[in-house]
């Protein structure tokens, strides 16, 4: 048998004796359970994995949440700005714009045919002038 270390004492009696026998039992299953789950990769690596998936989601809620943030202050600042450009837009030009635009929605077929026939003419002449790499 060994010695006992110096600073235990010895059991004075056989009950004592198995106090000390099942308190060591218990340290030593506790010391291999912490050994065990140290080598134990598939676990750890499967913790590590759960903790950085919640770490991920966190930070994308928060993400999400700023970017809401910030696409409402950016609507608001935008309806804000369109506003005071109708306000700092004189009223002979909004009323020629609007007259312009109820001109354009009246005669859609004309506008098309206008727009369709200078694209043609503008095409036409730049291949005339070489604007078009010519086939040899």
């Amino acid at each position: 048998m060994t010695q006992p270390p110096h600073d235990e004492q010895t059991a004075s009696s056989p009950e004592e004796l198995r106090e000390q026998i099942e308190q060591t039992r218990t340290e030593l299953g506790h010391t291999v359970e912490a050994l065990a789950a140290k080598a134990d990769v598939k676990a750890r690596a499967k913790d590590k994995a759960t903790h950085l998936k919640e770490q991920a989601t966190d930070r994308t809620d928060a993400l999400k949440a700023q970017a809401t943030a910030t696409a409402g202050k950016a609507r608001t600042r935008a309806v804000g700005l369109a506003h005071q450009a109708r306000q700092q837009t004189p009223e002979p030009l909004r009323q020629w714009a609007a007259q312009g635009a109820r001109t354009a929605q009246n005669n859609r077929t004309v506008l098309l045919a206008t727009v369709s026939t200078g694209a043609l003419v503008l095409w036409l002449s730049l291949r005339r002038r070489g604007g078009k790499p010519r086939r040899r």
